[in-house]
Order: structure tokens, then sequence, then C-alpha cells
């Protein structure tokens, strides 16, 4: 035998040697890795929750804790309603038993648990790693007679565990009650979840079984959820729909001559987006602060400045169209624009009375959440401020003064809110508790840049309707958007405006970064810190020597206000306040008073520099986990 023959065998032997070696070595490491995973004390049980109506997944959910319990897997069996949704970062693994009812929705004593989801999954803060520590799987019960809407709480739950980090143990099973399927269906999904639970296999699709090992249980979906939907406003995270599948008010229909403002498509991207449309104009929507609050969990800046009762406060709206096209809109510009009303006109009766109702229907739906108590709930069923600020321009409203009064009569405060083009409707205007108007830029370029304003004389608009402002004698305030490389440096500029509206009021915000989209160019570096708001406030009130000065901030909401010390200082007490009791009665009067009429005092933990930071100290203070890939 030559050299060269021997040397090229040994070193085939040696390759053939190494790799038998490698496969050895691996296959030893993953028995391990199954041995290890198994035998590590697990800390925190196991969640299997079932959704459910009638009783069906409840009943399924009672077996497979059984099959759980009987392999030695120790599993907690939960009602939703029993559970706290911030919770689940903490699980490891949860498998759900859903089932879809009316219309594609969860039953009600679940709705809270899977809109929370819902929510969660969309909001930017709460981070696309949340739930990166869990593992789940779902199975979900329904009947393909209601076609489309066919388990469509399981696909739904699927997509915001995903959206949120978290990693499927089994792929999704879909039973069906009127086909006969759901217990073979069932018991075949049980098995699986229980044989990947002990080491076995992994289903990865509805179509079969796949061999994999443990590596496979680890496998991240990077297609998650998170560019459909906007929460609530002071916490507005998620993304609006693509502009292309939405059209503007050109695209509606006609009704007795006149079109309607909402078309079938914007109506649907709202719904969507969690509105509840009243009629063919007019809108409502449950806050986040409400909430909140209902929970004892703390208000809105508004309660800190003004004295709402966020939990007994409706946010609406009687006109969804807009006549700017801000960058920083939170609803992405899904709702109709125009530069005068042109569209059917619902009466402003039925469009009070369909927004009370669908309100406290939502408010109905926290009974049984956690924090919740009987008697918040009770106050939450009974409005007493009406934001006028939900979404588009509400002053557009031919009738916004019968609504208003309207909502006087039932003893509804109003905070109206107008983007400064319609000078006309301010000054006919009836008293409103608190009149707005969106001071978003100080500079005619500015303002162009930043409202991307309709009309062709948005600026004399502008100035004409800061005019109007100073004659009014209820209570004005300016709101000012900060934009960090936008508007923030126009201190000279911003003042220049305070001589000619004369505001009583200045709410200075960051921006709300509202996730990316192709009609803004916005991203969190826009976003100023409350540092850099709290800078702006005070050179503001510097500025003013001594006319204005800040009053109270709400640092979670990132806002500052600032007030007039001749009207609202009284020997060295801030009243910023309002007697609502007291502002009904005058309405209801008829006679002439102004805002001095109705002013009350300012609690200490509300005024600016408190150790509270405007945070009511009756209120609970919870704070949120934090989990993103990177951070600021």
């Amino acid at each position: 035998m030559s050299p060269t023959s021997l040397s090229t065998r040994l070193t085939l032997l040696a390759i053939l040697s190494a790799t038998s070696f490698y496969f050895f070595y691996r296959s030893r490491r993953l028995k391990l890795l199954r041995l290890s995973a198994n035998s590590e004390p697990n800390l925190r049980k196991g969640k299997l929750f079932f959704i459910s109506q009638t009783g069906t997944s409840k009943s399924l959910a009672h077996r497979l804790h059984h099959l759980l319990s009987s392999n030695n897997l120790p599993f907690d069996l939960v009602d939703p309603q029993d559970y706290e949704p911030e919770d689940l970062p903490k699980e490891s693994i949860v498998l759900i038993i859903a089932s879809t009812w009316e219309d594609g929705n969860p039953p009600p004593k679940s709705r809270f648990f899977v809109n929370w989801l819902a929510e969660t999954s969309t909001d930017f803060r709460a981070g696309s790693l949340l739930l990166a520590n869990c593992k789940f799987a779902v199975f979900g019960v329904g009947s393909k007679v209601y076609g489309e809407s066919f388990n469509a709480v399981g696909r739904d739950l699927v997509k915001r565990m995903k959206g949120l980090g978290a990693r499927e143990l089994v792929g999704a099973a879909e039973g069906d009650v009127d086909e006969g399927e759901l217990e073979t269906l069932f018991e075949e999904w049980s098995r699986k979840v229980v044989g990947v639970l002990k080491g076995g296999l992994v289903v990865e699709n509805r179509n079969g079984v796949v061999d994999s090992d443990i590596e496979s249980v680890e496998s991240d979906d990077d297609n998650g959820g998170g560019e459909e939907e906007i929460v609530d406003l002071e916490d507005i995270a998620g993304k609006g729909p693509s502009r292309k599948s939405v059209n503007v008010a050109e695209s509606n229909g006609k009704v007795d001559g006149k079109r309607e403002m909402v078309t079938r498509v914007i109506r649907a991207s709202l719904e969507k987006q969690g509105y509840k449309i009243i009629g063919s104009h007019s809108g409502v929507k449950i806050c986040r602060w409400t909430k909140s609050q209902l929970r004892g969990r703390g208000g809105c800046y508004k309660h800190s400045f003004y004295g709402i009762e966020s939990h007994r406060c409706m946010e609406a709206t009687p006109s969804l169209a807009c006549a700017n096209k801000c960058v920083f809109c939170w609803r992405h510009h899904t709702n109709p624009v125009g530069k005068s009303w042109q569209w059917k006109m619902d009466d402003p009766l039925e469009i009070v009375n369909t927004a009370i109702e669908l309100h406290t229907k939502m408010i109905k739906q926290m009974k049984g959440i956690p924090g919740v108590t009987q008697e918040r709930l009770a106050e939450g069923l009974t409005p007493r401020h009406c934001a006028l600020s939900l979404v588009g321009e509400p002053i557009m409203y031919p009738e916004i003064n019968i609504l208003v009064d309207e909502l006087h009569r039932r003893r509804i405060s109003t905070f109206l809110v107008t983007n400064a083009q319609f000078p006309e409707k301010i000054k006919t205007l009836n008293p409103v508790t608190q009149l707005y108007v969106s001071v978003d830029a100080a500079t005619k370029d500015s303002l162009k840049a930043i409202d991307r304003p309709l009309f062709g004389d948005f600026w004399e608009r502008f100035i004409d309707s800061l005019t109007a402002l100073r004659e009014k004698q209820q209570r004005t305030v300016y709101r000012l958007t900060l934009v960090k490389g936008w508007n923030t440096e126009d201190i000279d500029a911003y003042f220049k405006l305070f001589s000619i509206g004369k505001p009583d009021f200045v709410e200075i915000k960051g921006v709300t970064y509202c996730g990316s989209s192709a009609t803004s160019k916005l991203t969190m570096e826009n976003v100023p810190w409350h540092s850099d708001v709290k800078a702006f406030s005070e050179a503001l009130a510097v500025k003013s020597e001594g006319e204005y000065e800040v009053a109270c901030e709400h640092v979670h909401s990132c806002c500052v206000l600032l007030a007039k010390t001749q009207k609202f200082k009284v020997d060295g007490q801030w009243f910023t306040w309002i007697d609502y009791d007291k502002f009904h009665d005058l309405v209801s009067s008829g006679k002439p008073f102004s805002s001095e009429d109705y002013m009350a005092p300012t609690p200490s933990w509300a005024v600016y520099g408190a150790e509270e930071g405007g945070f009511d100290p009756d209120q609970s203070r919870y704070r949120k986990e934090r989990h993103h890939k990177s951070s600021r």
C-alpha cells in the first residue's frame, strides 16, 4: 500500500470518527436538555384558562386539567374573570380553551381578559417581548355556521400572544360544535399538548404532526401582530390601517340627497380601533383612564388639573370629520376630512342619548374586573363629564349648541376642543365648561407643516380663532402639543400668541407616538421627555413675567399646566379645579357668568412640584412592567 493511499484512508477515518463523536455528543446533550427541562423546579404552576359562555369550553378545560394532573403536570384551572391579565408576563405555560360568542366576540365575562391582550399587543410601550418567557397553546370552540367569525376569538388570541413574544407549544386547533368533530379533535390536541410538555413531539401546523426536538419549541414567530388597532387616547400606541384601504369622504354614498360622513370602509376601520359609531357621523369610545379610575388606579391629567372624575367621563364627538391632517393624528387620518358640513345630519338629542347608552354599555363590561368596586361602577354608569375631543372637529357639527345645551341640561359638563379653523363657530358657541383651542405651532410655516390644514387661509383662520377665544367669558385653554424637532424651540413666538387669545390656562403636553405610517414621519425621537416639557413650560412662564405660572403637572401623561395668576391664584392657593355643580347652576340661570364664578381649590398633590407628581394619593399606583428590545 502506497503512503498516499494510507494517508487518505487515515484522513477519512479521522473525519468519520469526528462525525460520529459529534452526533453522539449532540444526542446526549439533547437528552440532558430534556431531562433538565423536566426536572427543573417549577416555582409557578401553568395556567389553564377557559373562555366559556354555555359551559362547553369549561367542561373541556376540566377534562384537560384531569389529563394534565394524571401526567404529573401541575396546572391551575382559571376563569379569566378572576384573573389579573397584567400577571401574564409572570407565567411560563398558558393553555387556553376559548369559545367564540356573538358576532365573533368573546363571552362577556372573559371580554376584559381578551381585550387586554388586544390592547397590549398594539401598545408599543408594552414591548414585543412582554411574554417572551411564556409558551402557550389555544383550542378554539365555535360553529362553522357563523361563517367568517368561526373561532375568531381563538385565532385572535394566537395572534395577540405571538405579538407579545409568546411561543406556541402546538398549533391551534378549531373545534366545531355542530359538525361532531369537537370531541375527537380536542382529544387529539390534548394528547399533543401533554406530549410536548413531557418532552415529546411538537406540532407546528394544523395539517399534521412534525417530528421536532427541544430547539423547535424554542423557535420564535417573527410575524406577530401589532399593526392594526389604536387604544385609548392617553396611552395611544398602535398603528392605523393602511391608507390604501381607506377612502376619505369623497367615496361616501348618498342618503336622501346627502352623503353619509361615515362610509362602510371608514366605519369598519374606526370600529376596529374601538369606536362605537353613532348614526352617520358621531362616535364614542371608552378611555383607558376611565377604566383605570374605575379600578382605583388613578385618573387622567384632567382629574389632576380640573377635578374631573375620570371614571365618570365620556369621550365623544358629534363630528368624526376634521379640516386638518396633523402629523401626530391619533387615527392616522382614517377619519373623513372636509372644510364644511356636507353630509347627512343626525338629530343632536339622538346623538346624546345613543352616546350615553353606548358608553354605559362599555362601563358595564367592567363589572367583576379586579379593583372595580360596586360604588365606582354605579358612579361610572352615570357620566358627569363629556370630553368632546375624541377625534375630528366637534364644532363643525351644525347643531353643536343644541347638543351642548342638552348635555348641560343633564348636568354633564363639557370640555370642547377645536382645531382653530372655524372662528365663526367659536363666536356663536354657547357657554361650555371649558373651551380648548389647539395651538400646535407658533408660526405660519410650522403650523402648515404640523397640522397640514385643508384651508388655504389657515393662518388667518387660526389667528381669528384665538381672537374669538378672547371674547369668551368661561374657562379657555390653549392646548400645546410639543413635537421634538418641530415646534419646541419657538418660545418667543408662542408667547406672542398669548396676547391674542388671553387664555385662562395653557396645557403643554408631549406628543403621543402613534406608531409609524405612510402619513407621518414621526418617530420616538420626536417624543419629548417630561423634563423637556417642564423646561419648555417654565421658560414660557418666565417669559410672561408673572402673568402665568406653572400650576400643575401630571407626570404620567407628560403634561404641565400654566394658569393665569391674577385669576386663579388666591392668597397663594391655586384654584384650577372646577365646581361643577356651581357651573350647572350658573348655566341654568341664564344669566352671564365668568370663569372665576365656578373655580375651586386645587389639592396639594396636584400642584406643580408636589411629590405625588399629579397622582391622586387616594388611588393605588400600579406600575407596568416594560419589556423592550431596545430603549431610547
